[in-house]
């Protein structure tokens, strides 16, 4: 090879296109096309989304009208002017020529996209990008524009008119784009619709630009760049050949280019079905399956069939979505070793097999009215999963894997998370075969079982019963868990020193059964692995039903992939209007992988199975369900809140602020922790909806217009604990009327404390109510910051030991409850109200100690927002982008998660943020950044013509010099 050949005639070629001022104005129209595109055309502030995917949506276009412009003229010019005979003459081969003018022509484009490469920059100056994608995408634009411009080369040889070769280049990069894009495979059925596909320039273009370098599109480009310039090299060969050359010579290239040809081509068949060659360079690898989902797979014991119900013909906007997961199911199955079935299901096609989805799983094909060519149809198909494990299933419908966005006119439907929901559904039947077969052999660890109790004599009859019961069970699942169970019995009456190390280890106070029996005794239950502890809840039901399953309950708690119980308490809708806030978000997201609890507390008794409580925006709690959330956390739980001084309601008449208490204000405090009577306003923050009324022409119309919040605080990366599983990861959160957290640091000196998220420097408070946006003239009135301005930590967590607010105070499940005492009809005299009452705790009693300190994994954590999760507000937040906002609920799950240990699931489905949401913008300042992006597209082109100008006279100084006769 002689580079300096090359290197010359990429240099010539360079040279002549800007030696026109065409070049410039097609490098500026080039810019502008695709920033309008950017702005305008995929309507980029309108996604609410900080990504540049908008850029690379229509480039695929834009390449063939670039390309077959920047290639019309390298060969037919030649051909007209006559100086290709010349190029033959010299003695320089063909193939230098070829490569010579392809790589001006490539640098050509290079620098085309260069100029497009401040708006990323841009972007990510709002909200920080996964670069990733980007940088795929730009190496996917060089490929596919290399392609289209080895085309227009082969092409362009081929005529001496420059017309004809831009309209032929166009027209046939135009039909390989189309053979895969969704125009034409929406006509076909899936066998055939994946072969165009795979053929599509376009279709491959997507699949590098979403991040995934597959080395099957890689070597697509390569191979069709390679092919087209073979095909330009044996057409300029041919031009040479005289008429009576050799026949043999002639032969042999003919031979030898359509063996290159052919072999290109068979080796892309050869690789389709290596899915492995494949590189994921997007943020956290979220194409790619995750170490949990390796985790749940190692665990197979048994084959794990998936079953896949997809229609041929579908609706068109879930076709494209059906390759996708059949390319992560192949994932499956490979990562399974053997253990992973996939098997394909067409039940249209195959009347038995709908007969058997519909018996055995319930699944029924779904109508959706999809508009044909010529008239609309309703078309009934199927968009279904089915994983199965043991006899177990789980089936996920096209509603658990889809998630659709509502744009400006248009829907966007995307799968939502599949290897979440897959994995997930791999957890479920796993969990669920387990505990059918045996639950202590999810465990990794033996568990020791220390029961605490005293001897039968002190023991209320009731409990003196329930313990021999106990260890006739205890013993029985001892035998059945193989040495995974120890039980160990301690009488503490029978050593003073054994109930004092009991009380400071556990924080366990002698028990009483009521107000009329105070003689103490012991009955607690303690469950650890040699690393850490938890005790256990008696059982509300004192039989074999309730043992069971309190120790199902606690070994939960150290198995591993097991499912996971949450309780969740929520305030109760206003009986008069049938208002307030709703949680059926959370409720519903949380019950895809736990299983969900909800309650009130009343009874001062947390379920003995939750390993986890919840509790949103408290209202008025009393004594006992106060003490139940205290004793929870005593016993090493995580007690998760989301509470505010302030309640909004929201209804047509507008927003209403108005002061709120929860009725945890004193029991915070004793854990250090106070929320200010005060909201938090933030320059920073998401935008508001709110509806406009505007003069058109005399008529009165209605526009829904966002507006710039600062009570809805936005928070960012920078601004999270990155450390604290409960926020890593997340792109962004909102936090709704919220208030600031006061931390005592004497009070949690001993103990982890994490602030999940602050508010930005510039944040201010407010105690006024008047929390609505003021309108006025169809322009939204600002807020106006007012007294310090300082950051404030809207969300905490606290890791350690806990002292109980209730160490020296009365057990609250031993009071008279007052409201139940007035309901009870009046006693003759006092004597008999007496009796009755001591009749009534006889026939009820109550078994409670007061636990006076955690172990060390207990775990509060507190948000400052009773909206955070409210129902409204999340499909206010999320009206920006047509969906319901759920990055609040990804943290409460994250919280969840992180509180049972459930990492894996956690990571992937922090995988599923695509993209960092923008920050609230204005009018003027969108203005401002789309002008400054097209005022650096045209700096670069002056730049580039002050650096070809430069260069231009120093070249011609030099070749001045030399006529003259002196030193170039």
């Amino acid at each position: 090879m002689q580079p300096n050949a090359i290197r010359a005639i990429v240099r010539k070629e360079l040279m002549q296109f800007f030696a026109s001022p065409i070049a410039y104005l097609f490098l500026a129209a080039f810019a502008a096309v695709t920033l309008f595109v950017f702005f305008w055309g995929e309507a980029f502030f309108a996604r609410n989304l900080a990504d540049v995917r908008p850029l690379f949506e229509w480039m695929p276009v834009l390449l063939i009208f670039l390309s077959a412009a920047l290639t019309m003229r390298m060969w037919s010019e030649e051909r007209r002017t006559g100086t290709l005979e010349f190029v033959h003459t010299l003695p320089v081969a063909n193939w230098q020529f070829v490569l010579g003018k392809f790589f001006a022509c490539l640098l050509l484009l290079a620098l085309a996209l260069v100029l497009t490469l401040p708006l990323p920059l841009t972007v990510n100056m709002l909200s920080p990008i996964d670069w990733g994608p980007v940088w795929a995408a730009y190496l996917a634009t060089l490929l596919l524009g290399g392609t289209y411009l080895a085309l227009g080369l082969f092409i362009s040889a081929h005529t001496q008119n420059q017309i004809v070769s831009l309209m032929l280049t166009a027209l046939i990069g135009g039909v390989l784009y189309l053979i895969g894009t969704p125009t034409l495979t929406d006509w076909v059925g899936e066998p055939l619709a994946s072969i165009f596909k795979a053929i599509g320039t376009g279709s491959r273009f997507e699949s590098i630009a979403r991040g995934v370098l597959d080395a099957r599109d890689l070597y697509y480009y390569l191979s069709l760049i390679v092919i087209f310039l073979g095909l330009n090299l044996w057409g300029l060969e041919r031009e040479r050949w005289a008429a009576t050359g050799s026949y043999q010579h002639h032969a042999l290239w003919r031979r030898g280019t359509a063996l290159v040809v052919i072999n290109l081509l068979l080796v892309n068949i050869w690789m389709a079905p290596l899915t492995s060659l494949r590189l994921d360079v997007t943020q956290g690898q979220r194409f790619s399956l995750g170490k949990a989902s390796y985790d749940y797979l190692s665990r197979l014991h048994e084959p794990l069939i998936i079953k896949a119900y997809f229609s041929k013909n579908t609706h068109p906007l879930l076709a494209p979505l059906v390759p996708q997961i059949k390319d992560l199911l192949n994932e499956y199955q490979i990562a399974g070793k053997g253990k992973v079935k996939v098997v394909d299901i067409d039940p249209t096609e195959d009347q038995q097999a709908a007969n058997d989805a519909a018996s055995q799983y319930g699944i029924k094909p779904v109508p959706f009215q999809v508009s044909g060519r010529y008239q609309a149809s309703v078309v009934n198909a199927y968009f279904n999963l089915v994983v199965s494990y043991g006899g177990e299933f789980q089936t996920l419908s096209y509603k658990d894997l889809i998630d659709i966005k509502q744009g400006q006119g248009d829907i966007q439907v995307q799968l939502r998370n599949p290897e979440y929901d897959i994995t997930r559904a791999i957890k479920r039947v796993l969990f669920a075969y387990q505990t059918k077969g045996d639950l202590y052999s999810s465990l990794p660890h033996a568990l020791n079982l220390t029961a605490y109790v005293s001897a039968d004599n002190t023991l209320p009859k009731e409990l003196a019963g329930f313990k021999t019961d106990l260890q006739k069970q205890l013993q029985d699942a001892s035998k059945k868990a193989d040495g995974k169970l120890n039980i160990h019995w301690v009488d503490p009456n029978s050593d003073p020193s054994v109930a004092k190390k009991m009380e400071q280890q556990w924080g366990f106070k002698p028990m009483m059964a009521s107000l009329l029996n105070t003689t103490p005794f012991y009955f607690y239950l303690t469950l650890d692995d040699g690393k850490q502890g938890m005790p256990l809840q008696l059982p509300e039901n004192l039989n074999d039903q309730g043992i069971k399953q309190m120790l199902e309950a606690g070994v939960k708690h150290f198995g591993s992939g097991l499912m996971h119980s949450v309780a969740l308490v929520t305030p109760p809708m206003n009986p008069m209007t049938g208002q307030g806030l709703s949680f059926e978000q959370l409720q519903s997201h949380l019950s895809e992988n736990y299983n969900v609890i909800p309650t009130d507390l009343k009874d001062g008794i947390v379920p003995s199975e939750a390993e986890s409580l919840l509790v949103m925006a408290p209202d008025s709690l009393t004594d006992k369900q106060r003490f139940a959330i205290d004793q929870y956390l005593m016993k090493g739980g995580t007690v998760m809140l989301a509470t505010s001084p302030y309640e909004i309601s929201i209804d047509q008449s507008g927003l209403k602020a108005s002061k709120h208490t929860s009725g945890l204000e004193d029991w915070l405090k004793h854990y250090g922790v106070t929320i200010q009577p005060n909201l938090v306003m933030d320059p920073h923050n998401s935008p508001f909806p709110m509806p406009v009324n505007r003069d058109l022409g005399g008529v009165q119309v209605q526009e829904w217009v966002m507006m710039n919040y600062p009570y809805f605080v936005d928070v960012r990366p920078g601004a999270m604990d990155a450390k604290v599983p409960v926020t890593e990861g997340l792109p962004q959160l909102t936090f709704p009327w919220a208030s600031p957290i006061s931390i005592d640091s004497k009070l949690n000196q001993s103990r982890k404390v994490a602030v999940l998220a602050h508010s930005s420097a510039e944040s201010w408070l407010s105690d006024k109510t008047q929390v609505l946006p003021r309108v006025q003239g169809g322009q939204a009135i600002p807020f106006t910051p007012e007294g310090k301005r300082s950051s404030e930590d809207l969300a905490v967590a606290i890791t350690g030991s806990f002292d109980s607010y209730y160490a020296d105070k009365d057990n609250p499940l031993l009071k008279q409850d007052d409201k139940a005492a007035a309901a009870k009809p009046a006693a003759a005299t006092p004597a008999d109200a007496a009796s009755k009452d001591a009749k009534d705790k006889q026939d009820k009693p109550v078994f409670s100690g007061i636990i006076a300190r955690s172990p060390e994994s207990a775990r509060l954590i507190v948000f400052a927002s009773n909206h955070l999760l409210d129902d409204q507000v999340m499909q206010l937040l999320g009206s920006a982008n047509g969906s319901t906002y759920m990055n609040s609920v990804d943290a409460m799950q994250n919280a969840v998660d992180w509180s049972v240990e459930e990492d894996g699931l956690m990571a992937i489905r922090a995988r599923s943020q695509y993209s960092h949401t923008l920050p609230a913008m204005d009018d003027a300042g969108r203005q401002e950044l789309e002008y400054f992006n097209y005022f650096l597209a045209l700096a670069g082109v002056v730049i580039i013509f002050a650096i070809v100008r430069v260069r231009s006279r120093r070249r011609l100084a030099r070749h001045q010099a030399l006529l003259l006769g002196g030193k170039a």
